[in-house]
């Protein structure tokens, strides 16, 4: 019964976890950078007032630079990696979250970071969610195969507002009236309404 509960998708605050990944500075030339962090910032305002943990990583930042300041991370100290899957250099936040079911996935590229720590985590035994706004690779076609390849291996695709949504579950939650001020902002266009459309065989 655990089982077939865990591969509903339900995602909880007091059982989730925020993942930020590698919105860096010298990666502003690479294609929706703006909008996938004003996402990746939209998910952080909420995660944080739903007491959701957050966590941020930079990819080798003495080359890269560090994280743009527009996903408003402050507070959040930055783990360094080299290897592309986060799990490695967050592996003690993991083992002390006994709780802990689900993760929400943010950050760049899709085919590389994304996709390794997302395997990581589903060898851990976890729920991975990428929030497929808020993601985003140089090359669009490796974007796209990307989160064909990541739903095939059983992580759940999904959008920040479907997430958030889930995450206060009512509107009758306390913190609705400042989640909703946040969620009513549109979310900006990420290019990605060619890549769910009916004739696209690899979402078949």
């Amino acid at each position: 019964m655990a089982a077939a509960r865990l591969g509903l998708g339900r995602v909880l605050p007091e059982s989730s976890i925020l993942f930020l990944c590698d919105m860096q500075e010298k990666f502003r030339n690479i294609a929706y950078f703006p909008q996938i962090v004003s996402v990746a910032a939209r998910m952080l305002k909420v995660a944080r007032l739903l007491n959701v943990p957050a966590v941020l990583t930079e990819q080798y930042p003495q080359g890269l630079g560090p994280t743009v300041p527009e996903l408003g991370a402050d507070g959040l100290q930055p783990l360094s990696k080299t290897c592309f899957s986060m799990v490695p250099a967050l592996q003690q936040e993991l083992d002390s979250c006994p709780q802990l079911r689900s993760v929400m996935l943010c950050g760049i590229e899709t085919q590389a970071c994304i996709m390794q720590t997302a395997l990581d985590l589903l060898d851990r035994g976890l729920q991975v969610h990428v929030v497929v706004d808020a993601c985003t690779s140089r090359s669009q076609v490796d974007r796209l195969v990307a989160l064909a390849r990541l739903r095939q291996s059983g992580v759940f695709l999904t959008t920040s507002e479907g997430l958030i949504l889930q995450l206060v579950r009512d509107a009758a939650h306390p913190k609705f009236k400042e989640i909703q001020k946040i969620i009513k902002e549109p979310v900006p266009d990420s290019g990605l309404l060619g890549f769910f459309q009916g004739q696209n065989p690899l979402f078949r």
